[in-house]
């Protein structure tokens, strides 16, 4: 039986890792093809009047880091491949307008009561429930159901507090301002850095206490109505679960314009299929 739970927990750490790089290769193929695509100098002018809206393109009225800054022609681009949340990323150029409380707030807010967080919480109570972690809440549909609603929970919690509550006390931007050029390792090493780095209120960096400790607070509230495994390991592997969900989350966010030119590009502008 502990050889069996210890084999559960290393099953779902190493899916969660797995799941934090298995997406990266894609969205640099996607990069890379849209860059392959890009028309000879001559019609770059013709192409330019026709792209979607790139970042760093919102109009002055835009609340930085509220509104998603990928936007389209058809509007806001609120969700990462229609999935993610994605109200928290900012251009560059929005670094010098701090927030207030009140967006701050209202990020974590349409970060954790977006409809589509229920289907990331669907796909970890999924992995949870095949890996048998907290074997109390059962098998079958009561206890996906029981998982559903603790890794519903989870995610909520760690949203109000690493973009909510603690940037707020701790006077920290908990917007991900997105690098958008350099080179595909450098922007992947740069999205998951900012776990680690933030800025303040004022514009200096700092460390990402808010993130850090937020899900550290989180993965400590979630013993609480988790029935078993109330120890030390489950508390890491949960506080690790939580950093590599928003490190994930970030690459994402970083290369999902790149991924939506490439789409756009192939699909509306009759380029030819490679």
């Amino acid at each position: 039986m502990a050889v069996n739970a210890r084999f559960s927990k290393k099953f779902l750490s190493l899916t969660t890792f797995v799941l934090s790089i298995a997406l990266t290769p894609t969205l640099v193929v996607a990069q890379d093809s849209a860059q392959k695509q890009d028309p000879p100098p001559e019609a770059q002018s013709v192409e330019q009047s026709n792209k979607p809206p790139q970042p760093g393109q919102l109009p002055p009225k835009e609340e930085p880091g509220v509104k998603a800054p990928g936007k389209t022609a058809q509007g806001e681009d609120k969700r990462v491949f229609g999935v993610l949340p994605n109200y928290r990323t900012a251009e560059m150029s929005a670094q010098s307008t701090p927030l207030t409380p009140k967006q701050k707030l209202r990020i974590a807010a349409k970060d954790s009561f977006d409809y589509p967080l229920i289907l990331l919480a669907g796909a970890y109570a999924g992995i949870s429930q095949l890996a048998d972690t907290h074997p109390s809440l059962g098998q079958g549909a009561e206890g996906y159901f029981k998982r559903l609603g603790t890794s519903y929970a989870d995610l909520v919690i760690g949203n109000m507090f690493t973009e909510g509550f603690l940037p707020i006390l701790l006077h920290q931007d908990p917007r991900y301002f997105r690098m958008a050029e350099g080179t595909k390792t450098k922007r992947t090493f740069y999205a998951i850095s900012r776990i680690f780095v933030t800025r303040t209120d004022s514009g200096r960096t700092t460390f990402n206490f808010s993130e850090i400790l937020g899900n550290g607070v989180a993965a400590g509230i979630g013993l609480s109505y988790y029935p078993d495994n109330r120890n030390f390991p489950d508390y890491a592997q949960n506080w690790w679960v939580a950093n590599a969900t928003d490190a994930t989350s970030q690459i994402l966010k970083e290369f999902w314009p790149d991924v939506k030119r490439w789409w756009y590009v192939r699909h509306h502008k009759g380029q030819p299929t490679p």
